[in-house]
């Protein structure tokens, strides 16, 4: 199983340097990984570095927490087009999920979504799982299903989450099927990613993916 086909190689970490995005973008051009996703101060040196490589260049919006006002999302992502990005990345705002202000939520992402099919870019909505009932994802797919959005994507990664696997079932569950799902944990190993992928994941956001290449490479 080529397991690179899953994978975004991500480095998202606050003290990023440029030689870490050269060596990101370098490891998935000669593993042939499906995405390159950096911090938005880096999207236009990804778009040099890829520009040749059919590597895909994605960043974040309102990361890591979300509770940035809708229009400061959209300057963001209008940013992002500019500077070359091909998918974004969007973090839910969980304290409107807390208030169950569902309006603000479906309001933030119509307004976003005519940038992106505008620029024949692509979405991900990140749900904070963790901090999140069942009723609480469940109504967040019905919002995004209904707003035809390309990933909905569990966690940022920020917070651990014992119930991944059960969330991404959940998700899969009740989500359109349209709409495709990735997870922001770090898959440890190739049997963590094997059962992420089992559970309904189809890209993992990996930090350490070439560990995951190597270990699928023994297997086969």
């Amino acid at each position: 199983m080529n397991i690179g086909i899953y994978i975004d190689h991500t480095v998202l970490k606050p003290d990023t340097i440029l030689s870490d995005i050269e060596a990101v973008c370098n490891a998935a051009v000669e593993y042939k990984l499906t995405t390159v996703c950096v911090p938005p101060m880096f999207v236009k040196n990804v778009r040099k570095l890829a520009e040749s490589s059919g590597i895909k260049v994605a960043t974040v919006v309102g990361f890591p927490f979300g509770y940035a006002a809708i229009e400061a999302k959209i300057a963001e992502v209008v940013l992002a087009v500019i500077d070359g990005a091909d998918e974004i990345e969007m973090v839910i705002n969980t304290s409107a999920v807390k208030n169950n202000d569902w309006q603000f939520l479906a309001n933030e992402i119509n307004t976003v979504m005519p940038i992106i099919r505008g620029k024949g870019k692509q979405i991900t909505v990140i749900l904070e799982t963790s901090l999140m009932t069942d009723t609480e994802i469940i109504t967040a797919c019905d919002v995004y299903g209904a707003a035809g959005v390309d990933f909905v994507k569990v966690g940022t990664g920020f917070f651990e989450n014992e119930l991944i696997l059960e969330h991404l079932r959940l998700i899969r569950k009740h989500l359109a099927g349209a709409v495709q799902l990735k997870t922001g944990i770090v898959a440890g190993n190739y049997v963590a990613a094997m059962n992420l992928i089992k559970a309904g994941a189809n890209r993992l956001s990996c930090i350490n993916s070439l560990k995951l290449i190597k270990e699928a490479l023994q297997q086969n």
